[in-house]
């Protein structure tokens, strides 16, 4: 039912976003993670996915990501975050949705990716393929970035808790159910745009 509400919410111009309140993002841009397990550089390439990219450099500029937890590690698959470590802000974000963009480039490891509850529903939720995941193409997934520097960080991040945190509790209650229940999730120190 999520999704079809959604998608219909899209479809009347509810809810749903082409452009975020940011603005355009340049042609290409770099973001540098500072992680728990090292640092970690992002290209981003707007032609590949011209909403999301635009979407990203937003949250970016606006320190959504600060403090996040990776709180979904499926090894040789993802590794997942994008939920904010404040419950305000998720809740500012969360409905956000934006229109999907046509797939460009394929999931091959290192790229960077939306994660979706179906068409035209994503929001902050991001997936680093940790390996060749082309089988994601067809189902709409279209990658806006790739990792350029620190796969090896992102290769270290514990799997430890794989996709045991419930993402309705880490919306609810944020960082403060991450770390009284999951105390050694990997996390996001800082994210700028370099």
């Amino acid at each position: 039912m999520r999704i079809i509400l959604f998608s219909l919410a899209c479809l009347i111009g509810i809810a749903c976003s082409s452009k975020p309140a940011g603005g355009e993002a340049p042609g290409i841009f770099k973001v540098n993670l500072d992680t728990s397990k090292g640092p970690v550089v992002i290209e981003v390439h707007r032609d590949w996915a011209p909403v999301g990219a635009d979407h990203f450099y937003t949250l970016i500029k606006s320190g959504y990501y600060d403090g996040d937890r990776f709180f979904r590690v499926v090894p040789g698959f993802v590794v997942q975050f994008g939920l904010s470590g404040d419950p305000a802000v998720t809740a500012k974000w969360k409905d956000m949705n934006l229109q999907d963009d046509p797939v460009k480039q394929s999931n091959t490891a290192g790229t960077v990716t939306y994660a979706t509850a179906g068409p035209n529903t994503r929001t902050t939720q991001l997936f680093i393929n940790l390996a060749d995941n082309a089988r994601l193409d067809a189902m709409g997934f279209a990658p806006f970035g790739k990792i350029i520097s620190g796969m090896e960080a992102v290769q270290m991040i514990s799997n430890e808790y794989g996709e045991r945190p419930e993402q309705n509790l880490i919306e609810a209650q944020g960082n403060s159910y991450l770390q009284s229940q999951f105390p050694r999730l990997d996390y996001i120190k800082k994210a700028a745009i370099e």
